[in-house]
């Protein structure tokens, strides 16, 4: 069974082999239907007391959207660097959604004032970044680092599909952040997919061929 509550194991085994800027890595929009995916990058201080600093913090699809919006206030104070990347909805259609993840995280990666000395990745490998990486499937429920990257990246996503209700109202973004709902799927098969769909997605795609 997993574990509910992330710690700092995985961080403390890298600082005391004297690594310090540890980059938590995770994504949140990875299987939506509409928008981007996003990535948070998040640096903590090398200090076991930050735990406690931390202590509502664990996968953000565990938290309320209050629970979140709270503790992404706490980790932006908190983390001695933090970033957010996007890659848009156009670039998951022509990438791909693997390599359009590892995009938001690059530029998540690019916007931490301090450089990173290692990366704490949930489930995805960054071939292109030369640094040491540790790959942790379920890492945001591990990891705290991992973890409050979560947090940065669903709360970022989430308010940029809230904002993109006043653009496009009768999809209901701003409840479902553009995953694939009863109610999104109503309104996709009613008005066809918007500007912002992921064409690339089947049941998108599929829309797409009931008009031709």
């Amino acid at each position: 069974m997993r574990r509910q509550n992330p710690d700092l194991n995985f961080e403390c085994t890298y600082w005391q082999a004297g690594l310090t800027r540890l980059a938590g890595l995770d994504e949140a929009g990875r299987g939506a239907w509409a928008g981007p995916v996003s990535a948070g990058a998040v640096i903590l201080p090398p200090d076991p007391g930050v735990h406690a600093a931390l202590a509502g913090v664990r996968d953000s699809k565990q938290m309320t959207p209050a629970a979140r919006t709270h503790w992404a206030q706490v980790i932006r104070k908190t983390a001695a660097a933090w970033g957010v990347g996007l890659a848009s909805h156009m670039e998951v259609d022509r990438l791909g959604i693997a390599p359009a993840t590892r995009l938001a995280m690059r530029r998540a990666l690019e916007q931490l004032s301090l450089p990173p000395e290692a990366l704490l990745i949930d489930a995805l490998r960054l071939p292109e970044v030369d640094l040491p990486q540790t790959v942790l499937p379920h890492g945001d429920a591990r990891c705290l680092s991992i973890a409050a990257a979560s947090v940065l990246a669903k709360t970022a996503r989430d308010a940029l599909m809230a904002a993109s209700e006043n653009d496009y109202p009768a999809y209901g973004f701003a409840r479902h952040k553009g995953y694939g709902t009863r109610f999104h799927q109503a309104a996709l098969q009613r008005l066809g997919p918007c500007s912002i769909h992921r064409m690339s997605f089947t049941p998108v795609k599929k829309r797409l061929e009931a008009e031709e």
